[in-house]
């Protein structure tokens, strides 16, 4: 029998429903759960862990965020928010501990500004409007206790958003083991590195390939953007937001993959790792022995101590690099300047593309 899996909600429509429930518990009596509205025009109830009345014209309430079964950092982070009634007839909306502040350019929130995205800002202000006596006003504030925390595990830091999480979320609603939401999250490095004027940025699979750009190519870390496994998808944004240039830079493990036009490159989606360093080596020269070893090694660096010893590891990865070129400028169609690097694990460059050959040292990246 088929599963239903359990959608969640965000940490914008947690906030707007512990804002909504800390207005109510100030005005009529505590409360544990709430009905909030969304962007998406769906209207839904969201339990409440506290509610209660501080003072005679403050209150504050607390939602457990629940990402349902996506996987989510933040999933169980309590959002705290505590109201306070004002007689100017606006809705200020504040952050307090463990909500992040942003400090780079090209996110959707000012430098200075507390991490709290534009529709989630709607949200809340669309909640505590539909409880909020006509001429009054109110002051919200929304903290994370755990947030400094729990944003170790997330990209802040990377992005510019410092001492503790964002509070994010476009519909109010999480889809299930979401790879798109974890997709859209790796987006905003482009925005930022194109912020901080940056005309050529390095692409990197993960954390090696990061590691490396910056201490073999002294890449500032602004213009470095973590692709994970979705390479396609970062390059179609790329596209998108109009880069010039691109230096894709990582561990052969993954970007030999792209030599076989596969831009998802988790395992578990498409593992061609063996066929195409066996398959190339054997175009520049490799002998049925050494094609088997390959076909059977268990990593791509036991691939590459397989042509080592051989005499064939330059000669198989610039080749494998030329033909990841071809197929990521195909990909953006021929919309950005493609340059590949191949790297072993120690940083060791294995393969460049011919670009990559002709702009060394790399050392001017704006």
């Amino acid at each position: 029998m088929a599963r239903f899996l359990k959608y969640g909600i965000t940490t914008g429509a947690s906030a707007a429903a512990a804002a909504k429930a800390a207005l109510i518990a100030l005005l009529k009596e505590p409360v544990d759960r709430v009905v909030i509205p969304t962007p998406i025009g769906l209207r839904f109830e969201v339990p409440v862990k506290s509610s209660r009345k501080l003072a005679n014209d403050t209150a504050e309430a607390i939602v457990v965020k629940d990402a349902g079964e996506d996987i989510d950092a933040t999933n169980k982070m309590e959002i705290t928010a505590i109201v306070k009634l004002t007689g100017d007839g606006k809705i200020t909306i504040k952050s307090g501990k463990g909500i992040g502040k942003v400090t780079k350019p090209g996110l959707q929130v000012s430098i200075g500004e507390s991490a709290i995205n534009p529709v989630p800002r709607s949200m809340i202000t669309a909640a505590v409007k539909e409880v909020l006596p006509a001429g009054k006003g109110v002051e919200v504030t929304i903290s994370a206790p755990e947030g400094e925390n729990i944003a170790k595990k997330t990209l802040n830091a990377k992005l510019g958003i410092v001492g503790g999480v964002s509070i994010l979320g476009t519909t109010g609603v999480v889809k299930p083991l979401s790879s798109e939401a974890c997709r859209r999250s790796l987006v905003p490095q482009i925005d930022v590195a194109l912020a901080r004027g940056y005309q050529r940025i390095f692409f990197v699979p993960g954390n090696i390939g990061e590691k490396i750009a910056k201490q073999q190519f002294n890449a500032p870390e602004d213009a470095i953007v973590q692709t994970g496994d979705f390479m396609g998808y970062m390059l179609d944004k790329a596209v998108e937001k109009g880069v010039k240039e691109i230096i894709l830079l990582g561990h052969s493990g993954k970007l030999v993959k792209l030599a076989a036009n596969i831009f998802n490159t988790h395992h578990k989606v498409a593992d061609a790792r063996n066929e195409v360093i066996a398959s190339y080596a054997g175009a520049v020269g490799a002998d049925t022995k050494n094609i088997n070893a390959l076909l059977q090694a268990n990593t791509s660096e036991e691939g590459s101590e397989i042509l080592k010893r051989a005499d064939l590891l330059e000669a198989t990865f610039e080749r494998i690099a030329q033909r990841v070129s071809q197929r990521v400028s195909d990909r953006v169609e021929n919309k950005i300047k493609i340059s590949v690097i191949i790297v072993s694990m120690d940083g060791k460059v294995l393969g460049m593309d011919e670009n990559a050959r002709c702009n060394k040292p790399w050392l001017n990246l704006t």
